[in-house]
C-alpha cells in the first residue's frame, strides 16, 4: 500500500521561527556547496548569492542604512546539477539521498515557508555524458512541475535557484543589508571554511555591491581555527575554537553545529570568568567563539535545523547517561576556559579590582564576607554598573546568610558525641557569623556616608542656580506622608539632627495632627499650610519607646537660603514648631497604643528648625532670645513659658556636626570624609 503525501499539509506542519526568514536561503548556499563538492569541482567551485530588492523607483529615504525592501533571492552554483537521481531526491520528501552530508530531504519545504514561488533551471550531464537542461518550478498549490530538454547552446553544468515573493513576516524580521546578510551567511558556512577539504569561492551581489565571503573569512579571522576533541558520558564533540578580529561584531558564543550547519548559537560573555568585552594576545584583541559538531547533534537536530531534541536538564533515573544541553555547555566551557585561559587573567584582574574599588568606596559592607566567595565570583566585569555589581554581590551575601542559618540548625540538633568535630563546626560557624555581623555594621555605617553625601548635595545651588526645595531634603531625614506603624527601623535618619532621636515611642512626618493616635487635636493642620511649602510640616518624635510619652519633639524645615520669615504661626517656623507642640499638648497627648497621659500639657517640648541662617531667621532667633553657637551656626535656648527647648540648626553645622559623630566609623571602614 502505498502513501500520499499532502503537501499544503506537510507545510503547516514544518516549523520555521519568524527570526530565521534567511534560514532557506543559506541552507540552498549549502547546497550548492555540496553539489560543488559532489561534482568534484571544489577549487573552481562558485555559489553566486544575488539579492533581489523592490524595484520600484527610489524613494527619499533609501540609503545604506535603509535599505529598499528585499523581494527574493538567486542562487547560482557550478555544481553537478539537477541530474536524474538529484530529481528524484527532490520530488521526495524525507529522502535519504544526502544523509550523510546531514541532509533531512525536507529543505525544500522551508523554501515554501518564507517564499512563494521557486524557479530552478539547471543544467546537467545525462548518464550518456550529454549535457541538458532541466526547467522546474516549485509552490505550495502545484507542487513539482518539471520539464527536461535538450539545448546545444549548453556548454557548461550550472544551476540557478529563484526564490521569489518574500513572505512579509519573514522579510520584516529579517536581515536587510548586503553586510549583515554576508556576515550571517559566514556565520553560518563557517564550518566550511574552517575544515580541511576548504569551501568554494562564495559572493554575494547586492545590485553593484559584491562581498567576497572568502575575502570576507580572512578579514573576519583573527588566526587559524584551533580543534580538539572532548568525550561527554562517552560521547565524542568536536571543538573548534576560533578567535575573530575584534573589530566584527560578534560577541563572545558558543555554537551547536549539527551537519556541518549553525543550527544554535548563545553567548557565553560572563560565564567563564574574565570572559568580557574584548580580550587578547599577542596579535591583538580578539572575539571568541567555540564551534561544537557531534554525531549526538547530528542524529537529534530537527529536520529544520532551528533547534535539537535534546532536554534542557536530565534528572532522575537517565541523568547518568542521557545528554542534556546543560552537560554540553558545561563540557564545552571547560575547555573553553582552558584554551582561554592564558587571555583572561587581566581581565580577572581588572574585575577584582573593581570589586575591591567598590567596597573600599562605597560598599564596605560586603568586605567581611569576600573570603567566603569563590574566586571565580570575584572575577566580574570591570565595565559592570554599581547597581549591578551590588545585585551581584549582595545575592553572595544572601548566600552566605543561608549557609549560615543553615550550619547553625545542624551545628544545634547533629551533636554525635564527637566533642572535637562539633568543637570545629562550632568555630567555623561562629567565625562566618562574626563576619556577617560585621558587614551589617559596615552597611550600616556606608549608608550613613552615603546620606550624608546626599545632604551635602542638596544644600547646594543647583545648576539653574537655585536652591531645591524642602522635600528634597525632608525625604532624607524621613518619607513624608508616613508613620512608624507603616515604615521600618532603617527608613529613616534621624540621626542627621539628633542620635537620640533614633529612639522614639511614635513617629510621624507630614500628616494632619487629627490622623495622630498621640493626640486628641482635631486641627488639619499639616505640614505648611500655605500649599508651595508643603515641607515646613513637622516630624513628631516620644523619646521613649515603652513608657508613656516624658517629651515631644518636633521638627521643622525650612528651604536652603529661604530668607522671607516673617511673624506669626504660619510664616516663622520657631512659631510654626512651638505652634504644633501647644496643640498636642491641649489635644491631651496618649501613647501610641492610645493610653492618656496624665498632665499632658507640662509635657517637655524639643523644637528643632534646620534652615540656614538668613538675616530674618537670625532676627527672629534675637527675639525669642536664643543664644548663639560657639562655632555661630546656630542658635538655642530653653523658652519658659512654652516649656521648651529651642534649637535652630544650619544647613552647613547639620552637614559638619553629623561628619563629627560618625568620623570615626567612617575612619575604621576606610570612607573619606571631607
Amino acid at each position: 500500500m502505498s502513501l500520499h503525501t499532502n503537501l499544503q499539509g506537510r507545510l503547516r506542519n514544518t516549523h520555521l521561527p519568524k527570526s530565521h526568514g534567511l534560514h532557506p536561503v543559506f541552507e540552498t548556499v549549502v547546497n550548492s556547496i555540496h553539489a560543488i563538492e559532489e561534482k568534484g569541482n571544489l577549487p573552481k567551485g562558485q555559489v553566486v548569492l544575488e539579492i533581489l530588492r523592490d524595484s520600484q523607483l527610489s524613494l527619499a529615504f533609501d540609503s545604506e542604512s535603509h535599505p529598499k525592501d528585499i523581494e527574493g533571492f538567486i542562487i547560482e552554483d557550478n555544481g553537478i546539477g539537477f541530474n536524474d537521481t538529484n530529481m528524484q531526491s527532490f520530488e521526495t520528501l524525507d529522502s535519504d539521498h544526502k544523509i550523510e552530508k546531514g541532509g533531512r530531504g525536507v529543505g525544500r519545504l522551508l523554501w515554501l515557508k518564507a517564499f512563494d514561488y521557486v524557479e530552478i533551471n539547471s543544467s546537467f550531464e545525462d548518464s550518456k555524458g550529454n549535457l541538458r537542461f532541466r526547467a522546474i518550478t516549485f509552490d505550495a498549490q502545484n507542487g513539482v512541475k518539471s520539464r527536461v530538454t535538450t539545448d546545444n547552446s549548453i556548454t557548461d553544468i550550472r544551476t540557478l535557484v529563484r526564490l521569489k515573493g518574500f513572505d512579509k513576516k519573514y522579510k520584516d524580521s529579517a536581515l536587510k543589508s548586503v553586510d549583515s546578510i554576508a556576515h550571517a551567511l559566514l556565520e553560518h558556512c563557517l564550518w566550511y571554511f574552517v575544515r580541511p577539504e576548504g569551501i568554494p569561492i562564495i559572493k554575494i551581489k547586492d545590485a553593484d555591491i559584491i562581498i567576497n565571503l572568502n575575502d570576507l573569512y580572512d578579514t573576519y579571522m583573527h588566526e587559524s581555527a584551533y580543534g580538539e576533541t572532548i568525550t561527554i558520558k562517552d560521547r565524542n564533540f568536536d571543538l573548534t575554537h576560533i578567535k575573530f578580529r575584534a573589530s566584527s561584531s560578534k560577541k563572545h558564543s558558543l555554537a551547536l553545529c549539527a551537519a556541518s550547519r549553525l543550527v544554535i548559537e548563545e553567548g557565553i560573555s560572563g560565564k567563564i570568568p574574565g570572559l568580557y568585552g574584548r580580550i587578547s594576545d599577542a596579535r591583538g584583541e580578539f572575539v571568541y567563539s567555540c564551534y561544537v559538531a557531534s554525531q549526538y547533534l547530528d542524529d537529534r537536530v530537527r529536520s529544520e535545523r532551528t533547534a535539537f531534541d535534546i532536554a534542557e536538564d536530565v534528572d532522575g533515573l537517565f541523568s547518568g547517561t542521557e545528554i542534556s544541553l546543560k552537560d554540553i555547555r558545561e563540557g564545552v566551557l571547560k575547555s573553553s576556559r582552558k584554551y582561554l585561559q592564558d587571555y583572561l587573567e587581566e581581565n580577572m584582574e581588572a574585575g577584582r579590582n573593581r570589586v575591591n574599588k567598590f567596597i573600599s568606596e562605597k560598599a564596605p559592607r560586603y568586605r567581611p564576607i569576600i573570603p567566603h566567595i569563590g574566586e571565580e565570583e570575584l572575577a566580574i566585569d570591570p565595565k559592570i554598573s554599581d547597581k549591578d555589581l551590588e545585585l551581584h554581590l549582595h545575592k553572595h551575601l544572601a548566600e552566605v546568610e543561608r549557609k549560615l542559618l543553615e550550619q547553625g540548625h545542624e551545628i544545634m540538633s547533629s551533636f554525635d558525641g564527637d566533642f572535637d568535630d562539633y568543637k570545629e563546626r562550632l568555630s567555623t560557624y561562629l567565625r562566618t557569623a562574626e563576619d556577617i555581623k560585621k558587614s551589617d555594621l559596615a552597611n550600616y555605617v556606608s549608608h550613613r556616608r552615603v546620606i550624608l553625601d546626599l545632604l551635602e548635595r542638596s544644600i547646594q545651588k543647583t545648576e539653574m542656580g537655585q536652591y531645591v526645595r524642602e522635600d528634597i531634603i525632608h525625604e532624607l531625614i524621613m518619607p513624608m506622608r508616613r508613620d512608624s506603624n507603616d515604615m521600618l527601623f532603617d527608613s529613616y535618619n534621624l540621626w542627621l539632627v539628633d542620635e537620640r532621636l533614633t529612639f522614639h515611642n511614635y513617629l510621624a512626618s507630614d500628616k494632619t495632627l487629627k490622623a495622630m493616635p498621640i493626640t486628641g487635636d482635631r486641627s488639619n493642620k499639616e505640614p505648611d499650610l500655605c500649599a508651595l511649602n508643603v515641607y515646613d510640616n513637622p516630624i513628631l518624635i516620644s523619646d521613649k519607646k515603652t513608657l508613656p510619652l516624658a517629651s515631644i519633639t518636633v521638627i521643622e524645615i525650612k528651604r536652603p537660603m529661604r530668607n522671607d520669615a516673617g511673624t506669626g504661626e504660619e510664616k516663622y517656623p520657631i512659631e510654626q514648631a512651638i505652634g504644633y507642640l501647644n496643640r498636642i499638648r491641649k489635644g491631651q497627648v496618649k501613647t501610641a497604643t492610645g493610653r492618656p497621659i496624665p498632665n499632658s500639657e507640662d509635657i517637655p517640648g524639643y523644637c528643632y528648625v534646620i534652615s540656614d541662617l538668613t538675616n530674618s531667621i537670625i532676627e527672629r532667633c534675637k527675639i525669642f532670645d536664643l543664644t548663639v553657637a560657639s562655632d555661630h551656626m546656630g542658635y538655642f535656648g530653653f523658652h519658659k513659658e512654652f516649656k521648651a527647648y529651642i534649637e535652630v540648626i544650619s544647613y552647613d553645622k547639620l552637614v559638619k556636626a553629623a561628619k563629627e559623630r560618625n568620623k570615626a566609623f567612617f575612619d575604621k571602614l576606610g570612607l573619606p570624609t571631607s
